[in-house]
């Protein structure tokens, strides 16, 4: 039987891995110390589930601080060191069921990729602490891996869906299941077209939020997403 979809295109943070909100944390902790002034709790979460920069940057002009270049480069390095720094001592862990789902998956014949707003350095220690790789093949654990410095634009722009298809080799939209926790991942998966458009609440939002976002299923883990082949 030929599965509903050829391509799963999953979020990282709060869907397939469980880094308790750190990334958040430290985004705010470091933004609110170059401001000099705190984040509203409401555009804290508007910039959630999008490029770790074009937050910073989201955020300080928001607050009415410089946002040139050269200074959304220096607060950007320091929140990527910050969060390294805090993945060592907290590392990030898998969701539960998470393995066993991209191995169902990549043994049906899907392709599975994971997309997020962090940047190739964030990513990539992410990636060693947990063992973790992206390339074809059993020998890895997914299949694709694209980061936000690497697409013109993070969510709710559809290139980091896009870039996963070209990766992966699918070609049709209608083909794809995209799913994340946040706003952002809904919006970025309807830009896309995808056929499967799926909210999870393992994150930083609830369904009643997400429900507000346009999607094809909400669920409380990704884990379910096995069930819509």
């Amino acid at each position: 039987m030929t599965p509903a979809y050829e391509l799963a295109s999953l979020d990282m943070a709060g869907t397939t891995i469980d880094e308790r909100e750190l990334v958040y944390t430290v985004l705010e902790r470091t933004v609110s110390t170059a401001a000099d002034a705190p984040i509203p709790p409401e555009l804290l979460a508007r910039w959630k589930g999008t490029s770790k920069w074009e937050a910073v940057y989201g955020l300080l002009s928001s607050l009415g601080r410089p946002a040139t270049v050269s200074h959304v480069d220096a607060v950007f390095a320091r929140f990527s060191r910050d969060l390294i720094t805090a993945y060592r001592v907290t590392p990030p862990t898998p969701m539960p069921g998470v393995l066993e789902l991209f191995a169902s998956l990549r043994g049906q014949g899907v392709k599975v990729a994971l997309q997020t707003g962090y940047s190739t350095p964030i990513a990539a220690a992410i990636f060693e602490g947990l063992g973790w790789s992206a390339g074809p093949g059993d020998s890895h654990t997914v299949d694709a891996l694209v980061t936000s410095d690497l697409v013109a634009a993070s969510r709710p722009a559809p290139y980091l869906i896009f870039h996963t298809m070209e990766a992966t080799g699918v070609r049709r939209v209608d083909r794809v299941l995209a799913a994340g926790d946040t706003p952002n991942d809904l919006g970025a998966a309807d830009a896309a077209g995808a056929r499967f458009r799926v909210g999870v609440t393992s994150g930083a939002f609830t369904a009643e939020q997400l429900a507000r976002e346009p999607h094809t299923h909400l669920l409380p883990s990704i884990t379910g997403i096995a069930e819509l082949l």
